[in-house]
């Protein structure tokens, strides 16, 4: 059985920590995603590969299991050669003539390394009666736009051979992990089946910058109007508004526009701001006329 360096399949250290293996599993899962890379195999089985490594240095149990394993791989690799305690896999069920125990906590649908070490039915030396196992976590993600993420939406997602509904509320966030319950790997001997664990990806918007529960975004305004006030029209997430500019206002001021941001997850009915970033914007073509009067306007200005 070949030794699986997980760490080197996500391409990070073994010092890294639980945001750089998340950032860096959501980088690859993007690139080799199937959907991506229709009728690859070679992608397809990089993107199990990446999602076998990510449940594993994602939890941290099993990372600590997987660690201590990697330590001490060539003495596993003596046993499960044949040369030590034997081993032997059955119907549903595996069993080990030694005390590794510890090493073993309940999966199917990974590959063999996985299956021995995380996911087989080991009950232990001299055991009789299979123990139910809960299934692994799947691991899967898919893109919004920033509109859907503000309104909500549901999205089709193939899973094996089974098509899946999944709800998203208003307000998500980028990187925010959905769980649909039960719809990961089944369990053995009767356990329970593990989750669907999806990453919501919200696209780049030509438009909106988010931060946190506010839009950020810029607003052309006239140079007549920012010089004597008025409105001006701008399209958000919500429809059209007519944006009050007072007099004076300087290119580079910060509009707020109260509760016309994202929704705020778990409140309903509450939203953020709306922040507008002016910008001044000159006439192309003046008449006669136009130029004269802001000539005369000029002299008469004292600094």
């Amino acid at each position: 059985m070949e030794y699986k360096d997980y760490y080197k399949i996500l391409g990070v250290d073994k010092s890294a920590g639980t945001d750089e293996i998340k950032k860096q599993y959501r980088k690859l899962a993007k690139q080799y995603h199937p959907d991506k890379n229709p009728g690859d195999k070679a992608a397809e089985e990089r993107f199990k590969s990446i999602s076998e490594a990510y449940e594993v240095l994602s939890d941290a149990e099993k990372r600590k299991k997987y660690d201590e394993l990697g330590a001490n791989w060539k003495q596993y690799e003596h046993a499960f050669s044949g040369a030590g305690p034997s081993y032997r896999k059955g119907q549903g069920q595996s069993e080990f003539g030694g005390d590794f125990g510890s090493f073993f906590g309940g999966s199917s649908g990974f590959s063999d390394f996985f299956e021995a070490f995380f996911g087989s039915g080991f009950q232990g030396f001299g055991s009789q009666t299979p123990k139910q196992r809960k299934g692994s976590n799947l691991s899967a993600a898919m893109e919004i736009s920033l509109g859907e993420a503000w309104s909500g939406t549901t999205r089709l997602i193939r899973v094996g051979e089974q098509t899946l509904k999944v709800p998203v509320k208003p307000g998500v966030k980028d990187g925010q992990v959905l769980r649909l319950k039960g719809k990961g790997y089944p369990g053995q001997n009767g356990g329970e089946s593990g989750d669907l664990l999806i990453t919501v990806n919200i696209l780049p918007d030509s438009t909106f910058e988010r931060r946190d529960d506010d839009l950020m975004a810029e607003l052309a305004v006239d140079f007549y109007t920012a010089a004597l006030g008025g409105k001006v029209s701008f399209q958000t997430l919500k429809g059209p508004v007519n944006v009050p500019v007072p007099a004076g206002t300087q290119s580079g001021a910060i509009l707020r526009l109260k509760g016309l941001g994202m929704p705020k997850a778990g409140s309903a009915g509450n939203y953020g701001n709306l922040l507008l970033k002016v910008k001044i914007v000159l006439p192309e073509f003046m008449s006669h006329e136009e130029k004269q009067l802001l000539a005369q306007a000029r002299s008469k200005r004292t600094v």
